[in-house]
């Protein structure tokens, strides 16, 4: 038995390398066959052999070591139990040494890749003609190069900093750092640029995101299971529960990722089609061993924690196939797509995305919708998951108020509205309605999905796990709420000075001037909104329990301090004579769109009169606190008066009668 567990162990990095290996090849010998299109399309001259078969090669590679560090790090954090004293066990520690080292991978590959992609848009030989004072001069120019830039630089961030860790509690943040690093890759090639790259860009972020977290998390349970680590039928049930979800939005993004680029009838014309088909083939293979998985794998290993031959033989085939998804995927990256079939697209559909039927109006607003595949999604996954809840706990026989979940279900009917709505549609074109946009955002939806006690609905629907079991999402979600990044982030003058700066640093530090026309900057600015008013709001109205609970007259106190800086932001932008963002929205040469000026200082009207709404809703909310908690304290003193017949009252009255004895002496 030793022998053959020290066979496994030593497989470990044999697999991870060889998985890596394959999806290079992969890239690099597809990639070779599409190099001729490629050229053509470009009209660069070929830049080597170097060039054309490393740079795939080394960004196939590299992709592999991002999952096996997002993979590594989430197994770390989710997937096996710490030591009781919050420390990682052995196999805690040996994933979160695995990330550490694809992360640094991660760094190298992504690092190699700025001059690699210098070499490739520039068609000069990497070997011959390129300095590296050349290369870091053009990179800042070339969109790509200056991703990968940003990609090496946020995966050494993650690297060093997961070197010292040794607890449980940073190593959710090192899962998120290293999904942040997949979102440069996210943001640029085919999917940034051309016609409806908004749903391009949206759908490649979603594809990426649940790829990492299929493919790392399947290398991670396959390492885990190589080294007969413990709680593995544990750590497979969690994974088959992630792997089926992420393969429904690799599925759903990766149809919209592919119209957008190329119709159905094209699918077998040319190099990129057949890509397409030949990913879409790898995807259901993926999906067909995953549901084998499930009922041979999984199975076997929850009757027998020792049975793992199944998983391991099934998870191998899973990596290989997965080897050559990457490869093929990046290969398809680098293969220009058919020609649109409009070859005079408009500017605003070149610039933004999509074309406009005309000015703004009510019909419009209302019902010319534009679908947000990010924020669109997660209103409706959220409401979703929160009638799951109010259901699960019904059917225990418990109540849940009925005025929660309507709160909760017209926040994600008005997050879904701002941002997929004819406004989500006419923000990216028109500061009055990004400033609605914007305040819907940050106003009003956040103080509906507060109202809604979310974070409450989840402690009592969520089961909690048993003595001495491992830690489920319900303790997962307490250490969250108890831990120090919460405690800082929920201190009422941090909570509030995130809230009302982002206002002024976003368009009054340049901040939006830079940022206005490029579709992230538009999600990160949505991103911001919602999740600083409810942090905001959480605080303030304080339904779900928080680390730093405050009285009722410090809430009132924060929202009454943060209305002058709101109103005044306001006036400011009302009075102000220079316009944000002009250069974009001259740029967009909408001729329904011409008083830039008076634009703005209507979408400051609306920046100004939109702080009465929060605050009439957050007042009440706060009364109805109030006057419940007195009811609460009324009813606890009268049953305790009850029990001990109104001893309290009595000796009050005692005291009144002996004062009054001594008076009259």
């Amino acid at each position: 038995m030793a022998t053959t567990q020290n066979v496994r162990t030593g497989a470990v990095w044999p697999v991870l390398l060889g998985v890596a290996v394959l999806a290079g090849a992969t890239a690099a010998g597809l990639g070779a066959m599409t190099l001729a299109d490629a050229l053509t399309a470009t009209g660069l001259p070929d830049p080597g052999p170097v060039t054309t078969y490393g740079l795939p090669f080394v960004r196939a590679a590299g992709e592999i070591a991002a999952v096996v560090a997002v993979g590594s790090f989430m197994f770390a954090a989710f997937m096996v139990p710490p030591q009781q004293n919050g420390v990682l066990d052995a196999d805690g520690y040996r994933a979160l040494r695995v990330g550490t080292a694809a992360a640094a991978i991660w760094t190298v590959c992504a690092a190699l890749l700025v001059p690699l992609t210098v070499s490739d848009v520039t068609g000069q030989p990497l070997t011959s003609r390129l300095s590296p004072s050349d290369i870091w001069s053009v990179a800042s120019l070339v969109e790509t190069a200056g991703a990968w830039r940003w990609t090496a630089v946020l995966a050494a961030i993650v690297t060093v900093a997961s070197i010292p860790v040794l607890r449980w509690s940073p190593t959710p943040l090192l899962f998120a750092g290293s999904l942040v690093t997949l979102l440069p890759l996210a943001l640029t090639g085919h999917s940034s640029s051309g016609g409806s790259h908004d749903l391009a860009t949206n759908s490649l972020l979603i594809h990426l995101i649940a790829a990492a977290l299929w493919a790392g998390g399947l290398l991670a349970l396959l390492v885990h299971v190589l080294r007969r680590g413990g709680h593995a039928e544990l750590a497979a049930r969690r994974f088959s529960a992630v792997a089926l979800w992420c393969f429904v939005a690799m599925a759903l993004s990766g149809v919209v990722n592919a119209l957008v680029r190329i119709r159905p009838g094209e699918l077998f014309d040319g190099g990129y089609g057949l890509l397409v088909v030949a990913k879409a083939v790898a995807l259901c293979t993926l999906g067909f061993i995953g549901w084998r998985q499930r009922r041979s794998g999984v199975a076997a290993l929850q009757s027998d924690p020792e049975a793992r031959g199944p998983l391991i033989r099934l998870a191998i085939t899973e990596a290989v196939v997965f080897g050559l998804t990457f490869g093929i995927a990046v290969a398809l990256s680098r293969t220009p797509p058919p020609p649109p079939p409009v070859f005079n697209p408009s500017i605003p559909a070149i610039e933004i995305g999509y074309d406009f039927a005309g000015p703004p109006t009510v019909a419009r607003v209302l019902f010319d919708w534009r679908f947000d595949l990010i924020f669109g999604t997660a209103a409706i996954v959220m409401a979703l998951v929160y009638i799951a809840g109010v259901i699960r706990l019904r059917r225990r026989g418990d109540a849940w108020p009925t005025g929660r979940i309507v709160a909760w279900l017209l926040g994600c009917l008005v997050l879904l509205f701002a941002t997929s709505s004819g406004l989500g549609r006419y923000m990216a074109a028109m500061f009055s309605m990004h400033m609605a946009a914007h305040m819907l955002l940050s106003m009003l939806t956040p103080i509906l999905l507060v109202l809604g006690a979310p974070v409450t609905l989840a402690l009592r629907a969520l089961p909690t796990a048993a003595k001495g079991e491992p830690p489920g999402p319900r303790e997962w979600l307490l250490a969250a709420l108890h831990s120090r990044v919460s405690r800082f982030f929920t201190n009422p003058i941090v909570a509030t000075v995130i809230f009302v700066a982002g206002f002024y640093g976003l368009y009054f530090g340049g901040i939006f001037d830079a940022a206005v026309g490029i579709h992230a900057a538009h999600l990160a600015m949505n991103l911001h909104f919602l999740l600083s008013g409810y942090l905001f709001y959480w605080v303030v109205i304080g339904i779900d329990p928080t680390p730093r609970p405050i009285p009722p007259l410090g809430k009132v106190g924060m929202v009454f301090a943060s209305l002058p800086l709101h109103a005044f932001f306001g006036v400011v932008l009302m009075s102000t004579n220079s316009v944000l963002g002009e250069s974009f929205y001259k740029s967009l040469q909408l001729y329904w769109h011409t008083d830039l000026l008076g634009d703005q200082k209507l979408g400051g009207g609306i920046a100004w009169s939109a702080g009465e709404i929060p605050l009439v809703v957050v007042m009440i909310a706060l009364l109805v606190q109030w006057t419940r908690s007195d009811r609460r304290t009324a009813k606890r003193l009268d049953r305790a008066a009850d029990r001990d017949d109104d001893a309290d009252l009595a000796a009050y009255n005692r005291m009144l009668a002996e004062l009054a004895k001594r008076e009259t002496r």
